[in-house]
């Protein structure tokens, strides 16, 4: 099992910055690939970002690429999400996951149970 735990959202004005934190713990944190999806009121949970195995590799949506970056502190089991310049529409609940390098929900075994990220105009 893998154990996920997210931290650090909360209410941030238009143009400022979080950064979110997942905690993890269980089996080896280091043979996963670890994403961030999101999902707001009413729609489908979306991909953010994820982050290869040994940090090799990057990928973003569309929405949050040159705003956000993951990263990963595999010697303290920690994913991390850097956002700048939040929007309103940013607004969700943010999901740290471990699995296989995708974008796809299917592919990721381990979730957290989110954490509120809410972006005012």
């Amino acid at each position: 099992q893998v154990q996920l735990v997210e931290s650090g959202g909360g209410l941030v004005q238009a143009g400022g910055s979080l950064r979110l934190a997942c905690a993890a713990s269980g089996r080896t944190f280091s043979n996963y690939a670890l994403a961030w999806f999101r999902q707001a009121p009413g729609k489908e949970r979306d991909f953010v970002a994820v982050i290869h195995r040994g940090a090799t590799g990057t990928f973003y949506a569309n929405s949050t690429k040159g705003r956000f970056a993951i990263s990963r502190d595999d010697a303290n089991d920690m994913l991390y999400l850097e956002m700048n310049s939040l929007k309103p529409e940013d607004t969700a609940v943010y999901y740290c996951a471990a699995g296989r390098y995708s974008t796809k929900l299917t592919d990721f075994d381990y979730w957290g149970q989110g954490t509120q990220v809410t972006v005012s105009s």
